[in-house]
């Protein structure tokens, strides 16, 4: 019967298995023949106890008979399939008679007995490229009696391998060894690892002066990558001390003088010698004037990198010169209300709302195209950059100007002038303030003050009478400033810290987690000191939840950027690498970190 199209070479008659054993039966004579002439006395399904050749999967001659010697013939696997053993790279040994291109499976085409073999004529471009592999492979079979293992397969390898077959697993993720700067003030953040945090708490007498006198003198200790015991490791010990220190003024022994906003209850039944003693009001105030100069005095020479403002109402940050990406000294005030924006404006203080421009830009940017040439937008632009921010730019398309507002001519062309009744100027004005107040005490009233216009609001708030409760629990008490570094009239504090060791359920097992508990005003340096300390001695495993002052957390926003270069802030009195993180832009918008983990060096945080 004549082969058909798409007939398999797997399945055979009965009349070709029969030639086949027959054929095989006579090569097997002549291959299987002992040094002295003499066949083998083994029948086919027998084999010897060291197998002079093997024959692969029918059909198919031997492999490398010429070359082996012996008696006996290993018994062929009869479930055994060529197309679902060979491994793709043995499918490239065996080639068709007709042509060097890889034989296919037996659903391409029909293939006869005898046709699959090592083909031994090559291309001379084939040889070329050819030339380190080696031509005879050492074959030796499987315990199982179905698969072949070759024991030099690491030559055919490079030839085999391509980019698509690299598995993802083999690229190593990217290590980030920074978080990005968070300039909001922390009120607690509690920090939790795998191994012991008890080093952090009881230090000895020695050890808590140490980290003091190098906090004051802006020493610091170089750690190496990892602590084999970090409790027994004193130079840890008195840089975690170091790293808790921060300076306060005004300081009273039992006030918390943080936070201050909505802080009422802190200060409900306390003792305030100073609500109803003008005297003692004034004299707090002077002081309180005298270190808001020295402040901003040591701001300006770059001697403190950063200090916060925080009153009843608000919360003001000024920041040095080249931190945050600004090239001049800036200042963020956040909540703002429409009132103290008023009072800035007449003291000539310019500012910015840098989320109002910013919404009111992608608002603008989604308008334009079509409606706007290149020439409209270019002066539109223009007209933009020179004009300072007023409130009347607020809420952007729900407002027009006094022109368009009073001008009612389009109800006489519709002839109903008679009939609608026109609203009077303290409506339109009111109407007008509506969106303005409707800023007041959220994010997006956030206020930015650059360059020399700062200096301007020191003066503004040493003279500002609204900077101190005239009536409750904080009447009298002038604003609390935070600094990392010593200003005059300065009280040195430190953060309080805590060590437990809890379990906590991980499935259905309980894992031992050590935590640790810092609370009190956390400054954004203080912070990443800590988290610098934790990477060698929790070696580089470890997590922390933030807990920030909510009306802080908006003073990432980014301010207008400079290209004037990076200052230098080498005597700012910070550790280097926080001098580093905090030049960089914060990417974080108007939120602030929640969380930041560390795993095996790399950090990752959420917002």
């Amino acid at each position: 019967m004549s082969q058909q199209e798409g007939y398999s070479p797997s399945f055979k008659r009965p009349a070709e298995i029969m030639r086949m054993r027959r054929k095989r039966a006579r090569s097997d004579a002549g291959v299987f023949s002992s040094p002295s002439g003499q066949g083998s006395s083994g029948s086919p399904g027998q084999s010897s106890s060291s197998p002079a050749s093997l024959r692969p999967f029918s059909p198919g001659p031997l492999f490398n008979a010429q070359q082996r010697s012996g008696g006996g013939i290993k018994r062929r696997n009869p479930f055994a399939n060529i197309e679902n053993t060979f491994s793709p790279k043995k499918k490239l040994l065996i080639y068709n008679d007709g042509s060097a291109e890889p034989a296919e499976s037996h659903g391409k085409a029909a293939l006869k007995e005898g046709d699959w073999h090592f083909s031994e004529k090559l291309t001379e471009a084939e040889k070329r490229e050819s030339e380190h592999i080696p031509s005879e492979k050492c074959q030796t079979f499987s315990e199982d009696d179905s698969l072949f293992e070759e024991e030099e397969e690491d030559v055919l390898r490079p030839l085999l391998k391509s980019p698509q077959a690299i598995a993802p697993a083999s690229i190593a993720p990217p290590v980030c060894t920074e978080y990005p700067a968070d300039w909001s003030l922390k009120t607690r953040v509690l920090f939790t690892s795998p191994l012991s945090l008890s080093w952090a708490e009881h230090p000895k007498a020695q050890e808590e002066a140490l980290g003091l006198s190098q906090h004051c003198r802006s020493q610091f200790t170089t750690l190496p990558h990892s602590l084999q015991d970090p409790k027994s490791s004193s130079e840890l010990r008195c840089a975690f001390q170091q790293s808790l220190a921060y300076w306060q003024h005004p300081s009273v022994s039992w006030l918390s003088l943080f936070p201050r906003i909505n802080a009422e209850r802190s200060f409900t039944g306390k003792s305030t010698p100073w609500a109803q003693d003008a005297a003692l009001q004034q004299s707090l105030m002077r002081e309180w004037s005298v270190s808001l100069s020295s402040l901003y005095s040591l701001l300006k020479s770059r001697l403190c990198p950063y200090f916060y403002l925080c009153s009843y109402q608000f919360t003001v940050l000024f920041r040095a010169a080249g931190l945050g990406g600004n090239g001049s000294i800036t200042a963020l005030i956040s909540p703002t209300t429409r009132g103290l924006r008023e009072a800035m404006k007449s003291e000539g203080i310019e500012f910015s709302l840098p989320l109002v421009e910013e919404k009111k830009k992608g608002r603008e940017q989604q308008n334009s195209g079509a409606d706007h040439g290149e020439e409209d937008e270019g002066e539109h632009k223009e007209k933009e950059h020179h004009r300072t921010p007023s409130e009347d730019d607020v809420d952007g398309d729900d407002e027009c100007t006094e022109d368009e507002e009073c001008s009612f001519s389009w109800l006489k062309e519709m002839g109903v002038q008679d009939k609608i009744k026109k609203p009077d100027g303290i409506t339109i004005k009111l109407r007008k303030d509506s969106h303005t107040v409707s800023l007041d005490h959220k994010p997006e009233s956030v206020v930015c003050v650059e360059g020399s216009h700062t200096f301007t609001l020191i003066n503004f708030l040493i003279n500002c009478k609204s900077m101190v409760a005239a009536a409750g629990s904080q009447a009298g008490l002038p604003p609390t400033l935070l600094s990392p570094v010593a200003f005059r009239g300065a009280t040195m504090h430190t953060l309080k810290s805590r060590s437990v060791n809890v379990k906590s359920q991980v499935g259905s097992t309980y894992q031992n987690i050590s935590s640790l508990e810092v609370t009190g005003p956390i400054l954004p340096s203080s912070l990443h000191a800590i988290t610098t300390l934790l990477r060698p001695a929790q070696k580089g495993n470890f997590s922390a939840a933030l807990y920030a002052h909510v009306p802080t957390a908006v003073m990432n926003v980014h301010a207008k950027q400079f290209t004037n270069g990076t200052a230098d802030l080498s005597a700012c009195g910070l550790h280097p690498s926080s001098v580093q993180q905090l030049q960089q832009p914060s990417g974080l918008g108007k939120s602030a970190l929640t969380h930041i983990n560390m795993n095996n060096y790399s950090y990752t945080w959420k917002n």
